[in-house]
């Protein structure tokens, strides 16, 4: 009796239209500044839809824990007319500046995500054998990628971390903290500039 040749995989392709990190900061987990269990980031209740995307970097946020029940709340600094936005990015959240909850070590450095959506893309990027690129690079959030990230020598690891981070997304208590997320003062960058004055983002 025979049996018909196994058919090839198809080959998993991602298209990159032009995602930017911005776009995740919509809900950010970090680690609760009184319990050190995991919080969450929002932009505060009530506020209309952003109608840019980068607008989210000026919306005032909330910090909750609903483990031991922390509230803290951002603004946007002001400096002269205009408003200095968040400059997303690094293992800190933008706006409170506390450590990512989604954190682990991962090919000998820190591999961190703002929520479970997040990990999700990342792992359609790094898992896709192929990857085509349709918009400009110049605010890709892949494009932007560090090196190592975008190995396919690092494949592995890197899947294996964000599965890690999968894991964490669903879990909530101090005791279940990463030991990549602690304290150490690692702001994401400076924010130092005004990206926003009057009329529309």
């Amino acid at each position: 009796m025979s049996s018909e040749p196994a058919r090839p995989e198809p080959v998993r392709r991602h298209h990159d239209h032009g995602m930017w990190l911005v776009q995740f900061t919509a809900r950010i987990l970090v680690v609760c500044p009184r319990c050190g269990g995991r919080a969450v980031v929002v932009p505060l209740p009530g506020l209309a839809a952003p109608k840019y995307f980068s607008a989210l970097l000026f919306l005032p946020r909330r910090l909750s824990c609903a483990g031991c029940g922390a509230v803290a709340d951002w603004t946007a600094d002001e400096r002269g007319a205009g408003l200095v936005g968040a400059a997303p990015g690094g293992t800190e959240d933008p706006f409170f500046r506390r450590p990512l909850w989604l954190q682990t070590r991962c090919a000998g450095r820190t591999l961190w995500a703002y929520d479970a959506d997040h990990v999700e893309a990342l792992a359609a990027y790094v898992g896709a054998r192929l990857r085509e690129r349709h918009a400009s690079p110049t605010m890709s959030m892949f494009s932007r990628l560090p090196a190592w990230m975008k190995s396919a020598d690092r494949r592995d690891d890197m899947l294996a971390g964000l599965e890690t981070l999968r894991a964490l997304s669903l879990h909530s208590r101090p005791a279940d903290r990463s030991d990549a997320a602690h304290e150490r003062g690692d702001h994401p960058r400076h924010h130092d500039s005004i990206l926003f004055r009057g009329g529309a983002y």
